[in-house]
């Protein structure tokens, strides 16, 4: 009987319980949270937000926003103070971006953070900017191709969302 809790066989499919669930949502997935809340934030102040986002060989951006004018915001969510030290790439951002901002949950040591960048404070549900990232405008030619790429990434989630089977160029 598909659907009512049985597998194929006849024995009942062991369901989770909720506090098992609530406690494993927990523990695995606070960068998830945060990155979901520092969305929300960026999306109500009118940008758009990419999450997992590529500005160049070798960088995985948490989260890459454009912003109404053309701006773009890299934001990289930290987890924990282990997370934070482990990152040894976050200096490699500031040449793709025209601001770069951590986030943290409120349980992070904001002073560990260094000055010269801009501070989210977020949880799964929203995000309040602590601190402002200098500005460092981009040059109007890696401005062009990475407002492309991050048109085409948009546009290709957006169709393996409704065609997973679809086959994408590179």
């Amino acid at each position: 009987m598909a659907g009512r809790g049985f597998e194929e066989g006849g024995g009942p499919v062991p369901r989770l319980d909720r506090n098992v669930l609530q406690m494993f949502h927990a523990v695995m997935t606070p960068g998830i949270d945060i990155a979901r809340g520092v969305a929300r934030m960026l999306l109500s102040a009118g940008y758009a937000p990419i999450t997992e986002f590529v500005p160049a060989r070798g960088l995985r951006a948490d989260i890459c926003a454009l912003g109404p004018s053309g701006d773009i915001w890299i934001v990289e969510c930290k987890s924990g103070v282990a997370d934070f030290r482990a990152d040894r790439k976050w200096t490699g951002y500031l040449d793709w971006c025209d601001r770069f901002f951590w986030a943290v949950d409120a349980d992070f040591p904001a002073d560990l953070l260094p000055a010269e960048t801009g501070l989210i404070r977020a949880d799964a549900w929203g995000g309040e900017m602590l601190r402002d990232a200098p500005e460092h405008k981009l040059a109007p030619a890696r401005r062009r191709a990475l407002t492309l790429r991050f048109a085409r990434n948009g546009a290709e989630r957006l169709l393996k969302a409704r065609d997973p089977d679809a086959l994408i160029q590179g």
